[in-house]
């Protein structure tokens, strides 16, 4: 009937077909974003009846709009819509159907008839925040090409004022959902997606739009967003925010890592210059002159040289005991400005608990929400930002070192923070927690054992590898001691003495464990120097040749008499090449029990070349009765699966 009484011509009937066809076939196409009455199949034939005017324009009018008072149903549609379409058709608007998003609220006299009807205070809402020159929508559509190609803030924005301007008593929840805000501005052939982020952008920068949870509604008392953006700009970054991020961080890395210790935009004199028990990672702080960039990587070097080289005034020794973590340069400002909005929402919950802002029930719910989603998006852009480790090492360029830095990546996706960058210095060989004792003997050829020198203090070795970029960097001192325990156990790498008195070796090992203890004393030999002492030092003493026997001479097969003043050697014996044990083990602590016989013995002989181990268990359990089926059933399962060579149960 409206349709009739608006337009004397719909249109040909076969066009008029065909554009209902498209926008039906497009709810369709994406049918889990529009309400389901647009699947039916009467929902095309409503977009017939009513074209040129889309059914959500109807529908929000006869079941909103008509609920005000002296809003009549069939005069006051017809009033309105007749003044909307003048505005169209002078303006040469060119949508396929006039739609909710196609009210253009900019003209005075649309904006006039579609405030007529409600209480004071929708005008400047209007201006600011839905049509006009100095509206957000303006400024959102005019910045971002995405949504202006389809002027989505501007639609969305319409439509939500169409569905939600008009209150109701009756109405049990508030505001448009977003599949109905979806139906009133988005057209065949254009993005949802599109509208949907822009309801996002929305959402976060006006001041009298509301949402919950997939409800969108505008009303004319500001909500809490204003008082958010006041109190964001009074935050000191170095009192509040800095201190903030430093703490975020901190939870990041935990207290599980690989690290002496993880100094959080901490300056150079605090930062410790020893050995420790691993590496010491120095996180830099989100200053743009410490962040990392790939276009331009020197602030971040540059910032992390000042420590590396220096401790307060002093030259830092250790060098090649610190790592460093960076923030990307590009998510910085996103960083502060999540990091502010966190603080102005914090702030606002602790007024309210404190009784200094009077609000309903539904801001208080609303404001720790926001809380909650921004602690949330903090965390995230947290990852986002700090992601670059950077590694100092040193090359030699005529001669002389040349410092240089390796920078990985570290993925934003991974849950855990410290073990994916543990693994990142494991692959790039930035950090060394197992060595082989081949490449050991390498680097002592290398740096140690040349013209003419056979020897080195091991405790030097330590330190160096401490000290300086270009030698590789241990985890701690146990991979050192361990490398050496593991290469004294043959004889093809070095050999190792406790120290040293004139010509004589003490505590000298090579061809077996020993306890390796660094001090100033201690040494690593040369291999063919430490073999030729040890054949040096294994030679027994000068036997004479046999001769007739004498009157002191014992016969055959008769031991020789000790002879005074000198020690008695030892008992010979056959050499020993297979070794038998039995334990029993208690069955309550048979876990702890079987750890310690795996540690105390089974692993002296796997530490040994060409030593084959064999380990069996023999169990046997008497019932004082009988053992029930249910448990010789899952005994037989478990013993299968756990490739037990024989499982039987006897009876007497």
């Amino acid at each position: 009937i409206v349709r009739r009484r608006l337009f004397e011509y719909a249109g040909d009937p076969s066009e008029v077909t065909s554009v209902s066809r498209q926008f039906f076939d497009y709810y369709r196409a994406n049918s889990e974003k529009f309400p389901i009455e647009t699947q039916a199949n009467d929902y095309f034939e409503r977009l017939c009846q009513s074209y040129p005017i889309h059914p959500e324009i109807f529908d929000r009018l006869y079941e909103d709009w008509s609920t005000l008072d002296k809003f009549q149903r069939t005069r006051g549609v017809l009033q309105y819509m007749a003044i909307v379409i003048h505005h169209l058709w002078n303006s040469d608007n060119r949508d396929a159907l006039i739609m909710p998003g196609s009210i253009d609220l900019d003209d005075s006299n649309v904006r006039n008839k579609s405030i007529h009807y409600l209480p004071q205070g929708w005008e400047p809402v209007i201006e600011k925040e839905v049509d006009g020159p100095r509206s957000e929508p303006t400024s959102i559509d005019g910045h971002d090409t995405r949504f202006g190609g389809v002027q989505a803030a501007h639609r969305a924005m319409r439509t939500i004022f169409m569905g939600s301007a008009p209150v109701s008593t009756t109405q049990m929840l508030k505001g448009l959902l977003v599949e109905r805000i979806l139906l009133g501005c988005a057209q065949p052939g254009q993005t949802v997606g599109v509208f949907e982020d822009v309801l996002k952008r929305l959402r976060d920068r006006l001041q009298y739009l509301y949402s919950d949870g997939d409800r969108f509604w505008l009303d004319t008392k500001p909500n809490l967003r204003r008082e958010m953006e006041s109190r964001k700009k009074q935050i000191d970054t170095r009192e509040q925010l800095i201190p903030l991020i430093k703490e975020r961080v901190r939870q990041l890395f935990g207290t599980r890592h690989c690290f002496s210790g993880v100094h959080i935009f901490t300056p150079s004199g605090d930062v410790p210059d020893d050995y420790g028990t691993g590496p010491r990672l120095v996180v830099l702080p989100p200053d743009i002159q410490a962040t990392y960039s790939k276009a331009d990587p020197t602030h971040a070097t540059n910032a992390a040289e000042k420590i590396l080289r220096k401790r307060g005034e002093q030259p830092r020794q250790k060098q090649n005991r610190l790592l460093f973590f960076a923030a990307d340069v590009d998510v910085l400002s996103r960083l502060k400005d999540y990091g502010r909005t966190y603080i102005a929402w914090k702030e606002i919950l602790s007024d309210i608990d404190a009784g200094k802002l009077n609000l309903d029930m539904f801001q208080i719910s609303q404001a720790r929400k926001h809380k909650q989603a921004s602690e949330k998006s903090l965390q995230q852009i947290l990852r986002e930002a700090y992601k670059w480790i950077l590694c100092p090492v040193e090359d030699f360029v005529q001669g002389k070192p040349k410092l240089a830095w390796e920078v990985v990546a570290v993925s934003t996706f991974a849950t855990d923070l410290t073990a994916e960058i543990k693994n990142i210095l494991k692959e790039e060989e930035w950090l060394i927690t197992e060595w082989s004792p081949i490449h050991l003997r390498n680097h002592l050829h290398q740096w140690y054992f040349k013209d003419g020198v056979t020897e080195v203090s091991a405790l030097k070795v330590w330190q160096d590898s401490s000290n300086y970029l270009y030698m590789p960097r241990l985890l701690n001192d146990q991979v050192y001691k361990t490398v050496i325990d593991r290469g004294l156990a043959s004889k093809d790498f070095f050999g190792f003495a406790s120290g040293k008195e004139q010509d004589k070796y003490l505590g000298f090992t090579l061809g077996t464990n020993a306890l390796i203890t660094l001090d100033d004393a201690s040494l690593l030999i040369e291999r063919k120097t430490a073999i030729d002492y040890l054949e040096k030092t294994t030679q027994g003493p000068q036997v004479p040749p046999p001769g007739p026997e004498s009157p002191g001479t014992p016969g055959p097969g008769v031991p020789p008499e000790p002879v005074p003043g000198e020690p008695v050697p030892p008992n010979q014996s056959s050499p020993k090449k297979q070794f038998y044990g039995t334990v029993d083990v208690d069955p309550v602590r048979a876990t702890m029990d079987f750890s310690d016989i795996v540690n105390e013995v089974v692993q002296h002989f796997t530490s040994k070349i060409g030593v084959e181990v064999t380990i069996k268990v023999e169990v046997e359990a008497k019932a004082s009765g009988v053992f029930d089926d249910d448990l010789q059933r899952t005994i037989k399962e478990n013993c299968s699966v756990l490739k037990f060579s024989n499982a039987e149960f006897e009876g007497e």
